[in-house]
């Protein structure tokens, strides 16, 4: 029986190996490669001559990983993610002396998300210097990262094919009320309808958001005022004026007169962390990236709980 040549197992034989398990065919394979079908089959075919199995089975409809290939490809995967942590901590340890972190997001982010994080993260990286430029809305953000201006960005929504984003908090939508009026715990459409509604401008990025999800439930919102500012809105209300749906995180800080109840239908907007997609980033942003993925939790019992939505791309 042939002895498995360990010195001759190649790094590309292991990623053509997982590209596979993760296309399901060589051709896509080789694409998100960037190299010929032919080289992907030359590697598995001399993979498999080194290991003495057969790793792939062939047929019409693709390529399909064998029992032993399944497990095979596993610890190729953890192989090749420890070989990435290998090149990730070389980098972290040169230029961590120094170097800057820009980040862009909007208001609620910027008071109640980074503080937190900053500080935790000025405890292990002393030196590194972080600037936050705070935007109108989540167009702009991105727009501070496409022109260079941020390396960091906090968003919603989908992002664009020119940006890389992973999902980081969940922030639920409530309804303000006045103080001093009977409002039942549980509210029905019916008791929004009773008081004027307060709602952003047209331009503001919750706006279409929240008008989106009244009209996809057929309750028409009838706009009594149209105010920018959180804080006029919780001004206006604290006055009995009206009463507004707004993210938790915009409404904070509130007055405890204030009454807080959930939509009839929960809403939420998902804030992503987002960067310039195949960006070289210093390390400074690197460490500052991975201080965030880690982050599960946030002091204030009164915000949404930070939970990361699922896994980020591996840098």
């Amino acid at each position: 029986m042939k002895d498995v040549g360990r010195d001759s197992i190649k790094l590309s034989q292991l990623r053509a190996l997982v590209a596979i398990a993760e296309h399901g065919n060589f051709s896509e394979a080789a694409l998100h490669l960037s190299i010929s079908q032919s080289a992907v089959s030359h590697a598995i075919a001399s993979l498999e001559d080194e290991l003495g199995v057969i790793l792939l089975s062939r047929g019409r409809h693709g390529a399909r990983l064998t029992p032993v290939g399944e497990r095979i490809t596993a610890h190729a995967r953890d192989m090749l993610q420890t070989l990435e942590n290998l090149c990730r901590e070389a980098t972290r340890s040169k230029g961590l002396d120094g170097g800057e972190v820009r980040i862009s997001c909007f208001r609620s982010v910027a008071t109640h998300v980074l503080p937190e994080i900053i500080a935790e993260f000025r405890t292990t990286y002393p030196s590194i210097t972080v600037t936050i430029n705070e935007q109108r809305g989540f167009e702009e953000v991105e727009q501070t990262i496409r022109q260079g201006r941020a390396d960091i960005g906090f968003t919603c929504g989908p992002a664009s094919d020119d940006l890389d984003s992973w999902e980081f908090l969940r922030d639920e939508y409530v309804v303000l009320f006045p103080p001093r009026i009977d409002v039942p715990d549980t509210i029905t459409w019916d008791d929004l309808r009773a008081y004027p509604m307060i709602v952003p401008p047209e331009d503001d990025s919750c706006h279409a958001l929240i008008f989106q999800h009244f009209s996809r439930l057929a309750q028409p919102i009838r706009a009594a005022y149209t105010i920018r500012e959180d804080s006029t809105i919780v001004g206006m209300i604290m006055k009995g004026l009206g009463i507004s749906v707004m993210a938790r995180l915009a409404a904070e800080p509130l007055p405890p007169e204030v009454q807080v109840r959930d939509l009839p239908v929960p809403l939420e907007r998902i804030i992503s962390v987002t960067t310039l997609a195949d960006a070289l980033h210093p390390p400074a942003v690197f460490a500052f990236l991975d201080t965030l993925k880690k982050k599960t939790w946030f002091p204030n019992q009164h915000l949404p709980r930070l939970v990361p939505i699922r896994q980020p791309k591996t840098a």
